[in-house]
């Protein structure tokens, strides 16, 4: 038990995934190229290997797999098609489906292309052949509104000479012989102005346009889209200007149909065409049933087909990370692996050996390397997401201390001490915990951005509203009301008659005080006058305490960075003067306020130690950094105890000495290290000599190479740091973290300032809002009650709990951000990417 608890602590274990990163390695495959494509599916769905591009100076276009890759392209483009006909009649693509099918092998590429080309060839002729029968649907439609509407626009006149002549129609133009003819159709209704004033301007004036609106809009069967359409009639006289006509039409895109000007014939044609869309109706029902069936068939595979695509294709990009062995004629790639999985990467590497039967196995080397390891932490549904949290701020450096795992506390923690309201946490709460308890359903939810973060925060809501109702019960607020639960301890010594002649009477603590409030505060201090003042003391003092002690434990964990890292010199060096200073300065005040509420006390014999002479804490520290004394007041002590002043020069004096120790320590250390390291080793020539002293004799051990090569190409051994550069980064470093205690400790005042404001919007609210409705009397009261309830709920949560929460959220985000990491973490580690089939599809169903 005791060993696993040093593993823990100190990052060994196998529990350490959350305290420090994965510890990782850096692996190298040799693959046959028949055994590769198995092989990289196999880790894709392990999904615990990250591959690095071993063809970086390579181009995309000049890459071993760029033909499959596009083939992979051709098949999501004839899925994406197949995606939008579906979307056309109204059918949705399941998104999510139970169990992902596996990569297809390279035998069943080709089946699936088959499949893909038979289902796209099939999918096409059914929606061209729909397009052409809705177009002749749509002529016919429009027809009939023609020969119906033009009607009226023929008088009796009219279609008597029509008749004589049996001329005139665009059927016959060749026979207009100058006598009056005219031409019918439809046109957009949105083109009708523009097609008048141009067939005014060909004909100057000598032309006679008749147009009517179509009763409802038609559609498209090109686009699909709803068009409203208007009829006309355009007579005229002359064949040349026949012509002209039929070419303006045709350059607005009208429809121009047969129109008999005989009201015989065109009923007699009414009927026929009548007769036609009868036969076209069934038709088109016939031809909608079997693609509906088709496109049933297919919605049913299509989620299938695209999770092998997509697999596919990213296993193809993988393997374009491969560099290619001509002469070896095998794959090598390089990998990290968390040391965790070795054992089962390397299972896997030789099932897929021996399922294909392949006579040369997959070797695989784990590297000696020196590059930065991706970082990697194991999460689960409560921890992810803190760490995401800790991610949008910078990922980890590999095996640097992680801040997530003490954000699960102190981050719900410092948000409910600026919402601390027992009431408003509870809803908080309810909504944390209704997220939790009915996750499997909600996470199947599709509801956008916003409510994928809420619900991925789901634990960080619960344990906010959690604490926010311990510290409301802390501070007895329940919507700006407070609970009698253990009993006031202050008693009243006044009779009956002076309560009642008096608005407001003083209680001395002295005599009318009964011990101490067991937990949180006393409820008589909701109508006392003074209660904002006692409030502002009380909660100020609580951040400055809470932010000293969140700084100093950002602090402390550095140690565990210098350990790790095997820098000693570093807790000597930056750990101790960064902590003494903090100390010696704000601890001594954290110090103070404790000292001032044990020291002075209403019931103290001693002028003194009343709770009169008691002196400002800020004042105290202010008169400390200045080195002066402020004169007291008759009967009070210029200092809290004897000696403080001579205590308060040492601390200060101590804390200063701690600048230049922190300032010039890192590069004297430094500078006395190379020069003992410059005579440790004796260089000669190319190669470096290192000298041993053994037992008083010399001994030369054997030419070490000064710069070795790493298997990547790139040296192992970095190049040293200029001294001016060491002295520039430690003076900003020195310079940051002295003006960064004084801002951070003043920001820890925003917890007082938020629970502060939070306090008295609630009991605005409540004042202004809901005690309105609850001093009515009457019939009245009992309608204005509920009507005034619901305004106040509404306020409650819109204002109380969705502003003020995303308020306090973002401070405490700021707290831990700012002034608590900024004191160990770094922040400049790149995220562990593996080949993750599960991932890759999450992440594209969420997107």
């Amino acid at each position: 038990m005791c060993s696993k608890l040093k593993g823990w602590l100190c990052g060994t274990g196998p529990q350490d995934s959350i305290f420090r990163s994965e510890k990782m390695s850096l692996g190298q495959m040799f693959l046959q190229p028949e055994a590769a494509y198995e092989t990289i599916a196999q880790l894709g769905e392990m999904g615990c290997v990250q591959f690095r591009d071993m063809n970086e100076g390579v181009s995309a276009t000049q890459r071993k797999f760029v033909n499959e890759v596009r083939r992979c392209d051709e098949l999501e483009r004839k899925i994406r098609y197949a995606t939008s006909e579906l979307a056309k009649d109204g059918l949705k693509v399941v998104d999510l489906i139970e169990d992902f099918p596996p990569a297809p092998r390279p035998k069943e590429i080709i089946e699936l292309e088959s499949l893909l080309e038979k289902t796209e060839t099939e999918i096409i002729e059914l929606s061209t052949n729909n397009v052409r029968l809705q177009t002749n649907f749509l002529e016919l439609t429009e027809m009939i509104q023609v020969l119906e509407r033009t009607d009226s626009f023929f008088s009796d006149q009219e279609s008597h000479n029509f008749d004589v002549n049996k001329r005139g129609t665009h059927r016959d133009p060749e026979q207009c012989d100058g006598r009056l003819g005219f031409v019918a159709g439809v046109i957009r209704r949105e083109r009708m102005y523009g097609f008048e004033r141009m067939l005014w301007r060909i004909s100057r004036g000598n032309v006679l346009v008749r147009s009517c609106d179509m009763e409802e809009p038609v559609k498209d069967p090109k686009t699909g889209e709803m068009v409203c359409k208007s009829i006309f009639v355009v007579f005229f006289q002359g064949d040349q200007l026949q012509g002209r006509i039929r070419k303006v039409c045709t350059g607005f895109h009208a429809t121009m149909y047969p129109c008999p000007s005989s009201h015989q014939e065109r009923m007699d044609m009414i009927k026929s065409v009548r007769v036609r869309l009868d036969d076209l109706t069934v038709i088109i029902s016939q031809t909608e049933d079997h693609r509906s069936c088709v496109l049933k068939a297919i919605k049913k595979q299509l989620p299938n087909w695209t999770v092998m695509v997509k697999k596919m294709k990213a296993i193809y990009h993988t393997l374009n990370l491969f560099n290619v062995d001509l002469g070896s004629k095998c794959m090598i790639g390089e990998c990290w692996v968390p040391q965790r999985d070795l054992e089962e990467v390397e299972t896997v590497l030789s099932e897929a050996s021996l399922a294909l039967g392949s006579t040369v196995p997959t070797i695989f080397n784990i590297l000696e390397t020196k590059k930065e390891p991706p970082t990697y932490f194991r999460t689960n549904k409560f921890t992810y997401g803190f760490q995401v949290l800790i991610d949008a701020y910078g990922v980890a450096e590999y095996r640097e201390v992680n801040p997530g795992l003490y954000t699960c506390i102190t981050f719900p923690f410092l948000f409910a001490v600026m919402f601390g309201d027992m009431g408003h946490g509870f809803l908080v709460f309810l909504l944390g915990l209704w997220m939790v308890l009915d996750e499997k359903r909600l996470i199947k939810k599709r509801a956008g951005e916003i409510w994928r973060i809420l619900f991925g925060g789901r634990y960080i809501i619960m344990l906010m509203g959690m604490f926010a109702v311990y510290t409301g019960f802390m501070y007895n607020d329940c919507f700006s009301k407070s609970f009698n639960v253990f009993g006031t301890h202050w008693a009243i010594q006044y009779n009956r008659t002076t309560v009642l002649t008096n608005p407001s009477l003083q209680l001395n603590p002295t005599t009318d005080q009964r011990g101490t409030y067991p937990m949180g505060i006393d409820p008589i201090w909701q109508s006392a006058t003074n209660k904002i003042i006692f409030l502002n003391t009380y909660k100020m003092k609580l951040s400055i305490i809470f932010g000293v002690l969140h700084m100093i434990f950002g602090v402390c964990l550095s140690v565990e960075n210098f350990v790790y890292k095997k820098k000693y010199s570093y807790i000597f060096l930056q750990f101790i003067p960064q902590v003494v200073f903090l100390l010696m300065l704000f601890g001594y005040m954290v110090f103070m306020m404790f000292y001032k509420w044990v020291q002075y006390s209403p019931s103290a014999k001693n002028i003194a130690d009343s709770p009169g002479c008691a002196p400002s804490v800020l004042i105290m520290f202010i008169d400390m950094i200045l080195m002066k004394t402020e004169v007291p007041a008759a009967g009070c002590m210029p200092t809290m105890f004897p000696a403080q002043r001579q205590l308060e020069t040492i601390l200060f004096l101590v804390g200063i000495i701690c600048i230049p120790w922190l300032l010039l320590g890192v590069p004297i250390w430094t500078i006395i290290k190379r020069k003992y390291m410059s005579d440790k080793f004796e260089y000669t020539g190319d190669t470096i000599m290192e000298t041993i002293e053994i037992s008083g004799k010399e001994v030369i051990i054997t030419e070490v190479e000064p710069h070795k090569q790493a298997p990547g190409g790139q040296e192992e051994e970095e190049e040293e740091e200029p001294m001016g550069e060491i002295w520039i980064h430690q003076a900003i470093h020195t310079v940051e973290y002295i003006l960064s205690t004084i801002s951070h400790t003043a920001s820890y005042l925003r917890l007082w300032a938020l629970s502060l404001a939070h306090a008295e919007l609630s009991e605005v609210l409540w004042t202004m809002v809901l005690s309105k409705a609850l001093q009515m009397s009457g019939w009245i009261a009992c309608i204005a009650v509920f009507l005034i309830f619901a305004v106040w709920v509404f306020f409650t949560i819109a204002i109380m709990v969705m502003m003020e929460g995303l308020s306090a959220f973002l401070h405490t985000l700021r707290l831990h951000w700012v002034e608590f990491m900024s004191k160990f973490y770094s922040g400049s580690g790149y995220e562990f990417q593996p080949l993750s089939f599960k991932a890759m599809l999450s992440e594209e169903d969420d997107a």
